[in-house]
């Protein structure tokens, strides 16, 4: 048990030094099992399996590119918006502040009143105190280079990681089942051994790729409803906050909840009317649920048969490890782990509380 138990926290404490290197390998895998389908019906018709997976590739990087040029409008119009809501935000903030501390006068008024009150009737000489002394810190200013360089230098590291994950997917559809025969025959000489690990490998693949059809199908399912309820609402950029509401809702729980909050705040701004900024928020996360519930739980049920408790906690723990590439990556990875316990006598028991 001591064993197993520090095992276990160098595995984790591994998993978070290396997470750049293994989240992008895990990404890659994602991708290349997602794509794979296409690749082998290419080469069903006679598609040499070279051009058949540049042509996936090339197609998925060209829809991606046209997808966010044609919409590049919307999401520029919202980014100029950003400084206006800000400032509409932090001027309402104010006035609640000022509010507060106004009534806060009141009440120190009338405490100041009542303990004179007090004094006098107990005949004591009430001496007024000496004003406090108020020490101000001076925080630094804001730099305009220093936020330049520093976003700057995060968005060359997030094309890097995305160009690392776009090659590593090419060549693990390039390499086919070349390291699937490469496992089995490292699992050792006996049939039985070789049996377990090609039925792994089979489950993992096939919960895999059902997992990800699922999430692309949902993830439309909720982008299109958006679309259509922003639109009818009135609200402007309803194809931009569609998309982001598709993407944002790979992230369970987390995801819809952003997207309402940032809606909400999109629709005050056009609206000037709390009303009207809280139906389209409404709108979005009523969509979001009810895919969630009807559609994704119930799919995901049918592909990994997995109960809601063990992908709250997975969602929490690989979000505390990782952050949002864990909150990303953490179904797939309790997807592998519970097929994988599914087939080894040892790890039945994890099998077990990650079942329904």
């Amino acid at each position: 048990m001591a064993l197993a138990v520090l095992a276990t926290i160098a595995v984790v404490f591994a998993l978070e030094w290396a997470q750049i290197f293994v989240i992008t390998l895990l990404l890659g895998l994602l991708f290349a099992y997602t794509l794979n389908p296409l690749v082998v019906w290419l080469e069903q018709i006679r598609v040499p399996r070279v051009v058949g997976t540049t042509v996936v590739m090339a197609a998925v990087v060209c829809s991606l590119i046209l997808g966010a040029y044609s919409l590049r409008g919307q999401f520029q119009t919202i980014l100029d918006q950003v400084p206006e809501a800000v400032n509409k935000v932090s001027t309402g903030l104010a006035s609640v502040r000022k509010g507060q501390t106004s009534t806060m006068q009141k009440v120190q008024t009338a405490a100041s009143e009542i303990e004179k009150a007090t004094s006098q009737a107990a005949g004591i000489d009430s001496t007024p105190k000496r004003p406090v002394t108020r020490v101000v810190i001076d925080t630094p200013g804001f730099k305009l280079g220093d936020f330049l360089w520093a976003n700057s230098v995060g968005a060359v590291g997030l094309l890097g990681q995305a160009s690392m994950v776009l090659f590593l997917t090419f060549f693990l559809l390039l390499s086919g089942d070349t390291y699937k025969r490469k496992l089995v025959r490292l699992t050792g000489p006996t049939f039985s051994n070789r049996k377990i690990t090609v039925r792994i490998l089979d489950d993992i693949n096939e919960s895999v790729q059902r997992y990800m059809s699922m999430l692309l199908a949902t993830n439309v399912l909720v982008a299109l409803l958006t679309w259509l309820a922003l639109r009818w609402i009135g609200l402007e950029n309803a194809g931009a906050w569609a998309v982001a509401a598709g993407l944002l809702h790979v992230i369970p729980y987390f995801g819809p909840a952003v997207t309402a909050a940032a809606i909400g705040m999109a629709a005050f701004m056009q609206f000037d009317a709390l009303s009207m900024a809280l139906l389209p928020a409404g709108a979005s996360l009523a969509v979001a649920t009810f895919v969630g519930t009807f559609v994704t739980t119930w799919m995901t049920g049918r592909i990994a048969k997995m109960n809601t408790a063990a992908v709250f906690v997975s969602l929490l723990f690989w979000a505390w490890l990782w952050g949002i590439w864990g909150m990303l990556l953490s179904i797939p990875i309790t997807v592998i782990v519970k097929v994988v316990a599914q087939h080894v006598e040892q790890l039945e028991a994890i099998a077990e509380l990650l079942g329904e």
